[in-house]
């Protein structure tokens, strides 16, 4: 069974209760510009959620996106 995979950046993103629900098995991608948004803070604090329940999150730094 293949888990989910939430990206997150400046024109699009997940619900919130789904990068919150992310657990084992399950990805959260937050993209550099994903910080120009003015929801950023709840995203931030719901991939600390997904990371404590088991979810692998990826910050990508900005210049790694080739």
């Amino acid at each position: 069974m293949t888990g989910a995979f939430h990206t997150i950046d400046a024109a699009m993103s997940p619900a919130l209760g789904d990068v919150r629900s992310a657990g084992p098995g399950d990805l959260v991608y937050i993209l550099p510009d994903a910080t120009t948004r003015k929801d950023f803070p709840k995203y931030w604090e719901a991939a600390g959620v997904a990371l404590s329940r088991g979810a692998q999150v990826v910050v990508v730094r900005r210049g790694e996106t080739g």
